[in-house]
């Protein structure tokens, strides 16, 4: 049994829930502003425009910034020391997520990564990341 928060889904955002239990990382994307965007909403950053469509991502990204949770809440502390860090996405929009691996103090700003699916629960799929 999963016994971590979750993520709150809502119509905004159930089409990246879906993707992810489906193992696609899906990004909206505007053709009029020519911008993939992350986190899910109405319309497009900045212009207010809703030509939006769902694009399947490339899942590759860069690690932006980071940090090593050494202590954490009662949900997590089982987890510690574990990776939190911005994933600059290969197609631009940047999300938080964790970055497994077995040397947390060995990763550093840049290093590439690879999505992979953590399913939580039979609703809910993770997006989380590996070191490419």
């Amino acid at each position: 049994m999963y016994e971590k928060p979750l993520p709150v889904i809502d119509s905004d955002s159930r089409p990246f829930w879906d993707g992810c239990k489906a193992g696609k990382l899906l990004l909206q994307y505007s053709k009029s502003a020519d911008k993939y965007f992350f986190y899910p909403r109405p319309f497009v950053p900045g212009t207010g425009e809703r030509d939006i469509e769902w694009v399947e991502a490339s899942g590759e990204g860069t690690i932006y910034s980071y940090t090593v949770a050494e202590r954490a809440g009662p949900a997590f502390q089982d987890d510690a020391p574990f990776v939190i860090a911005v994933i600059q996405l290969k197609e631009g929009p940047r999300m938080l997520s964790n970055v497994r691996t077995d040397s947390p103090y060995d990763v550093k700003i840049g290093d590439t990564v690879k999505v992979y699916f953590d399913k939580a629960t039979d609703d809910v799929t993770l997006p989380k990341f590996d070191l490419a």
